[in-house]
């Protein structure tokens, strides 16, 4: 069971000991592991069926530590599978919730909606929304679930073993603390007619983005429009098939509109996905043929379906690479908590650069063509070109970061006389890092990356983790 750790910090197995589970039945419910982890799944030392309840069940206190072994109450495996794919969903569901996402409900939304006056859906929207402050999990306005277990149980099992400090690849290429991506999903022919301008915008401040296109029904996609923004270095995907809110409904129809997707992904050479309005069912992605998709938040308070997969890493499910929305989409902010500001934005970045995770981006230039909007989001670029180019961020494209993270997942670290070595194609952007125990917590530290000690985020947000980078 210590493949999931082995996979996410790239360390050998066999320095790692084992990590055994403990045979639970029943069902699945809420438990803690610590204070910092509200996990779902299976666990012999119990679980509640309400969210509020967790704390009653704390799995760590269970996990015992024989020699190099670690025996704990649950499987890792299928917690961190449960809380990527959000096996919770249901569980966390109000009674307000399910009788909205009822099939007859949705239908008739979506099918008054475009007649609907645009004040009268927002509120509707902020009505179905109220709640957002008050739910526990997953955590507001990050949450770092599934990396919360990930580094304790990586701290168990080097305390097991009596190691101080323990190698392993570094996340990102050259070193780099973080990772930054901007992606654009174009919802209405005025936002693809304004996509020429928003290149424009993201280019004077050096940036390069993807843009999600919908490929049947809502506007035309002329074989010019695709050509345009891949020769200004822009990245092409696909946003659902035609966004009427009913991908996944019913399995059924799910696989014919699976079918047509895969063919407009063949058909323009589109590496990467994203749902309609951030719809996701994780459990029938085997039917995709794209390398890596981008529907799951890290935390959906503001989404329609709410839930978020509790990372700011990319996870394999299957072999699909899932890159998570990190930060709150602008549709949510400008229109749902009505906040033009940078506030929150800023607040998700101190806290995911503090934990090196994926910053993600989505913006929509069907709601940047307004003037108000348009300047928030130049504050944001400004602010993103200052921070990159102070603490030496890896900005990317998606498809990038696809094929650094599949590179990542075949690199191997080996034993030298010298000491450690990365071998494997594309090792030579790869950097050799170190966990480092103390007491209850783990440092990281980064062999042969560029200094950013003068940079480093330092307040109030600060998580559980120090980076120190070697020269």
């Amino acid at each position: 069971m210590i493949e999931p750790l082995s996979d996410y910090y790239r360390v050998p197995e066999y320095m790692l000991g084992r990590v055994l589970a403990s045979k639970s039945s029943g069902e699945a419910g809420f438990f803690r592991f610590g204070p910092k982890a509200i996990c779902y799944g299976r666990s012999a030392s119990g679980v509640a069926t309400r969210v509020e309840d967790a704390g009653l069940y704390d799995a760590l206190k269970s996990t015992r530590i024989n020699g190099a072994d670690i025996q704990l109450p649950f499987d890792l495996t299928q917690v961190i599978g449960s809380l990527h794919r959000e096996h919770y969903f249901q569980s966390l569901l109000p009674g307000r919730e399910k009788f909205v996402s009822r099939e007859w409900m949705l239908e008739t939304y979506y099918l008054v909606r475009e007649i609907l006056p645009v004040s009268l859906r927002r509120h509707l929207q902020r009505v179905y929304f109220c709640d957002w402050k008050s739910r526990l999990f997953p955590a507001w306005p990050v949450d770092f679930t599934v990396d919360n277990l990930h580094e304790e149980i990586l701290r168990l099992s080097m305390e097991a073993g009596r190691v101080k400090r323990m190698p392993f690849i570094w996340y990102w290429p050259d070193g780099a603390p973080n990772c930054l991506i901007l992606t654009h999903d174009v919802e209405t022919s005025a936002g693809r007619d304004f996509t020429p301008q928003l290149m424009d915008l993201d280019d004077s401040y050096g940036f390069k983005a993807s843009f999600q296109v919908i490929p049947e029904k809502r506007y035309k996609v002329s074989d010019e429009f695709v050509q345009t923004i891949r020769n200004r270095g822009f990245e092409f995907n696909i946003h659902d098939l035609n966004h009427d809110g009913r991908l996944y409904h019913q399995q059924e129809e799910f696989l014919l509109r699976a079918k047509k997707i895969n063919q407009y992904a063949h058909r323009y050479n589109a590496r990467g996905f994203r749902a309609g309005s951030m719809y996701r069912m994780p459990d029938w992605y085997d039917a995709y043929e794209f390398s890596y998709d981008m529907s799951l938040s890290n935390v959906a308070h503001l989404d329609p379906k709410r839930g978020g997969c509790c990372t700011v890493f990319p996870f394999f499910m299957g072999k699909i690479l899932e890159l998570p929305l990190t930060t709150s989409q602008d549709y949510s902010i400008f229109h749902i908590l009505n906040d033009y500001s940078l506030d929150l934005w800023k607040k998700q970045l101190a806290l995911i650069r503090q934990r090196n995770g994926l910053m993600t981006f989505l913006t929509h230039p069907d709601y940047l063509i307004g003037g108000r909007a348009r300047k928030v989001y130049e504050s944001l670029l400004d602010y993103l070109q200052e921070m990159i180019s102070r603490e030496r961020i890896w900005a990317a494209l998606p498809g990038e970061v696809d094929q650094w993270w599949r590179t990542r997942s075949q690199l191997k670290l080996v034993p030298k006389r010298s000491g450690w070595e990365i071998e494997g194609s594309g090792k030579e952007r790869a950097r050799i890092a170190y966990a480092v125990r103390d007491g209850d917590r783990l440092d990281y530290e980064v062999a042969g990356a560029p200094s950013i000690a003068d940079s480093v985020v330092k307040d109030s947000l600060a998580g559980p983790l120090a980076l120190k980078l070697e020269v």
